[in-house]
C-alpha cells in the first residue's frame, strides 16, 4: 500500500478527492480546506487548488466569498431538474444500446455488476461508487462521448442528491435490476429495457428526503483516500 506521506501529482489529487465525494466519504457542504488537503496528500497548495478548480467544473465543488471551497450541496430544485433530465438521457442510452451493442460491451457490463455483486454488503462506499458506475458505463458503450459526458455529469450530481437527500437502503435492488437491464438489453427487447431503467431510476429518485446527517472530519475522511484503493 501506498504511504500517505508520498508525494502525489495533481491529477491523483482530483481523483482522490472526487472518489470521497462519490463515495459520499466528504458529504455535501463539507469545507475543503486547501492546507489540510495539501498537508493529507504531500502537496502545495497550488496542486490542491487545480484539482479544486477541476472538480467545480463537474459541479462536485462549489467555492463561496469568505468560505472557500466545500462540497456542492444541490438544492431540491436542482435534484428534480437532474433527475428529469437523466431519464431523458437514460433512455436514449437505452436505445442505442439495443440496437448497436457488442459481445464486447455485454461482457464489460457483465463484468462490472459480478464487481458490484462482490463488494455488496461489504463495502457500502464502493456499492454507491459503482452503482453509479454502471450507468456511466452503459453510457460509454454507445460509442456517443458527448451523450456519456452528459450522462456521467448527471450521475456524479446525483451521488451529492443522495448523500444529501436520500433515506438509508440496500444495494440489493440496484445489483438486480442492473443484471436486469443488461439481460433486456441482450434479449434486445427495448421495451422491457426501458421499463426497468425507468424503474430503477425512479426508484432512486423515490429515495430522497431531508437528511441530518453529520460531516465526518476532514482530514479523517482523506486519510483514508491518501491510500491506494483496495482492488
Amino acid at each position: 500500500m501506498t504511504s500517505a506521506k508520498q508525494p502525489f501529482n495533481g491529477m491523483i489529487v482530483y481523483q482522490r478527492l472526487r472518489r470521497a465525494i462519490l463515495e459520499q466519504a466528504l458529504l455535501p457542504g463539507t469545507r475543503l480546506r486547501e492546507d489540510a488537503i495539501g498537508e493529507q496528500f504531500g502537496v502545495s497548495r497550488t496542486i490542491v487548488r487545480q484539482a479544486l478548480v477541476r472538480l467545480e467544473t463537474e459541479h462536485l465543488v462549489e467555492t463561496q466569498r469568505n468560505r472557500g471551497s466545500c462540497v456542492a450541496e444541490p438544492s431540491l430544485d436542482e435534484a428534480e431538474q437532474i433527475f428529469e433530465i437523466r431519464h431523458c438521457l437514460e433512455g436514449e442510452v437505452i436505445r442505442r444500446l439495443v440496437d448497436r451493442i457488442s459481445v464486447i460491451g455485454l461482457e464489460s457490463l457483465d463484468s462490472h455488476v459480478a464487481h458490484e455483486a462482490r463488494v455488496q454488503g461489504k463495502n457500502g462506499p464502493a456499492s454507491i461508487r459503482l452503482a453509479g458506475e454502471f450507468h456511466i458505463l452503459l453510457a460509454e458503450l454507445t460509442g456517443n462521448k458527448i451523450l456519456a459526458n452528459y450522462v456521467s455529469e448527471l450521475v456524479t450530481r446525483c451521488s451529492l442528491i443522495l448523500a444529501m437527500y436520500s433515506r438509508s437502503h440496500s444495494s440489493d435492488c440496484a445489483v438486480n435490476e442492473h443484471r436486469s437491464i443488461i439481460q433486456a438489453i441482450r434479449d434486445k427487447d427495448i421495451k422491457s429495457a426501458m421499463t426497468i431503467m425507468d424503474h430503477h431510476l425512479g426508484a432512486v429518485q423515490g429515495r430522497a428526503d431531508l437528511s441530518g446527517d453529520e460531516k465526518d472530519n476532514l482530514q479523517s475522511v482523506l486519510a483514508r483516500y491518501a491510500e491506494d484503493p483496495p482492488a
